[in-house]
């Protein structure tokens, strides 16, 4: 059965294999949109049609769900021996609740479990392998696997990949808890408006046994943090790397730099594109390397494209 993106997304996010293990209980990974903010956003609705075009027609010849319209933002996070947790907020319609049911319905258990006076089901049930294949996203459900998903607080669609995450969240109506929370805080940028937040743990990166130059810098990060915001009719575009000491971190940015510098000078290259790269500012502070530019937000929407 064809569902969303977005939901299927978010169990898949969810499922006990994405956590990394590990012995402390800190973050592994953050991830958050603000859609609503998109919309509303003059630098950030360019962005919000690609997602149109690409993601949001898509689940409305799919399934008949209008995310688009009724999605205002997701946030998910990662703690280790926890699970992670997926919380989808907006005004979803008691349509969209029904047919997600009926995806429940098919693939896991539609009796309905209890905690904090609120209902939430069990995804994964039974002895059968479970595909869920939606052109870009391709998810074996082992027999071993379960997901939690809930409907039954106002406003959101909750998704967790433990039981005890799902009765957690449902106590306090769905609110998530901070990145350093859970025994160790996980960087994550901010600004004023806030599109997009990402953040993630560098053991999680860069140790696939590759030796390209990007795995090379990801494998000398300890945390890597990303930011779209919207801010003076553009877009502006952030990341951190937080590295072992100031040297490491000094190295990165002269690799960096070296980049931008083969990479804006290419013949190929459009040159509005090249005078961006040649304009991003590169900042050491203590052991961190901060990468920064702002782009015309057309700009952005034509390398989606392409």
């Amino acid at each position: 059965m064809r569902l969303s993106k977005l939901f299927v997304l978010g169990l898949c996010l969810a499922m006990p294999g994405v956590a990394a293990a590990g012995s402390s209980g800190r973050a592994d990974w953050y991830f958050h949109v603000d859609l609503d903010r998109m919309r509303s956003e003059p630098a950030g609705r360019g962005v919000y049609a690609w997602l149109e075009d690409e993601v949001f027609d898509d689940i409305g010849r799919d399934a008949g769900v209008d995310f688009g319209a009724e999605l205002d933002s997701i946030t998910a996070l990662s703690v280790r021996e926890r699970g992670a947790i997926v919380v989808m907020n907006g005004d979803f319609s008691q349509d969209s609740k029904d047919k997600l049911m009926v995806f429940l319905a098919a693939e896991g258990d539609i009796s309905p479990l209890k905690s904090s006076g609120k209902s939430y089901f069990r995804l994964g049930e039974g002895e059968r392998q479970v595909t869920l294949d939606d052109a870009r996203i391709h998810y074996d459900l082992a027999p071993e696997d379960n997901a939690w998903v809930s409907f039954d607080v106002r406003g959101k669609i909750l998704v967790t990949s433990s039981e005890d995450q799902m009765k957690a969240l449902l106590a306090k109506n769905g609110k998530t808890p901070g990145v350093d929370a859970n025994g160790g805080a996980l960087l994550v940028l901010s600004a004023e408006k806030t599109l997009l937040q990402a953040s993630m743990d560098g053991g999680l990166l860069g140790h696939n046994g590759a030796s390209d130059w990007d795995s090379n810098i990801l494998r000398n990060a300890e945390q890597v943090a990303f930011l779209l915001a919207a801010k003076a009719g553009k877009i502006a575009l952030e990341a951190t790397l937080v590295t072992e000491d100031r040297e490491i971190a000094e190295s990165l940015a002269s690799v960096a730099r070296g980049l931008i510098s083969l990479v804006s000078f290419d013949g190929s290259m459009d040159p509005e594109a090249a005078a961006m790269l040649q304009s991003m500012k590169i900042d050491v502070t203590g052991n961190a390397l901060s990468l920064s530019l702002a782009v015309d937000p057309d700009l952005v929407v034509r390398t989606l494209s392409e």
